[in-house]
């Protein structure tokens, strides 16, 4: 569940946006991602879900899936971190 300060957050519906395009895949492998905070500093906290939290490939996941996804369509977003992931 998202907090509610994050909901708030001027970038979160395009953050949203910007996940729900890359979902479809992450669903197939049966797997999905949450944002969990957008912090003060633009940075976006998401957790990985179902096949992605233990899948060798979540790095490349996170790197040019999600992070990819975000900064495109949110160029304001300065960083994206899976908190889940070592």
């Amino acid at each position: 569940m998202v907090d509610i300060e994050t909901a708030k957050h001027p970038l979160f519906d395009r953050v949203e946006l910007a996940l729900e395009n890359i979902r479809p895949f992450l669903r197939s492998d049966q797997g999905d991602v949450r944002v969990i905070q957008i912090t003060p500093e633009n940075e976006v906290q998401v957790e990985l879900m179902g096949a992605c939290e233990s899948c060798p490939m979540s790095a490349m996941t996170m790197k040019a899936g999600i992070e990819d996804a975000i900064k495109n369509a949110v160029p304001e977003i300065t960083k994206v971190v899976a908190i889940n992931k070592a």
